[in-house]
Formats: structure tokens, C-alpha cells, sequence
């Protein structure tokens, strides 16, 4: 019972670090278009997935999980990173 119960907190966790990771997106696409001018904190949430990511997994479903969302996340990290570079080389005044 009790590895169960790990199992089904650590399916939430890895759902919770799913979620958390298409918000970032879409606060980092909002920053990249000038929607929002603050920059979503992407090292925290960085600092998380990797304590998380230490934890041993001994379920092969959910460590294969795992892996997924943290390849979902390095990918998404280049991408908003490559935003904020282009953001930060935008001329401020659009005169198209």
C-alpha cells in the first residue's frame, strides 16, 4: 500500500510539473509579445523539478515519466531562453 501511495503522489507531482511547464510557456510567450513585462521565474521552478528529478523512482512507468517531462522541460527552457535574447535585442520602439 504504502508504494502505491508514493506512486500516486509522484504521478500527481510529475502532472503538477506538466502543467506548470505549458503556464511558463504561455507566461513566457506573453512576455516575448509584450503582454507582460516581468519575467516568469524559470529558476525556481528549475530548482523544483530538480530536487524533484533526484528522488528515486522505482516504478518504471513513472520514471520514464519523468524523464519525459524533464526533456519537455530543457526543451522549453531553449525556447524561452531564445525569447528573452530576441526580447532583449528588439529596438523598444516598433516602427514598422
Amino acid at each position: 500500500m504504502l508504494i502505491s501511495g508514493e506512486n500516486i503522489e509522484t504521478r500527481n507531482r510529475l502532472s503538477d510539473f506538466e502543467r506548470r511547464i505549458e503556464d511558463m510557456h504561455l507566461e513566457f510567450y506573453k512576455y516575448y509579445t509584450g503582454e507582460e513585462r516581468r519575467l516568469p521565474d524559470m529558476q525556481k521552478f528549475e530548482r523544483d523539478i530538480l530536487l524533484f528529478s533526484r528522488k528515486k523512482i522505482m516504478d518504471l512507468e513513472l520514471s520514464k515519466n519523468l524523464d519525459r517531462v524533464l526533456f519537455k522541460f530543457q526543451n522549453r527552457k531553449k525556447i524561452w531562453l531564445a525569447w528573452v535574447e530576441e526580447t532583449r535585442h528588439k529596438p523598444k520602439n516598433k516602427e514598422e
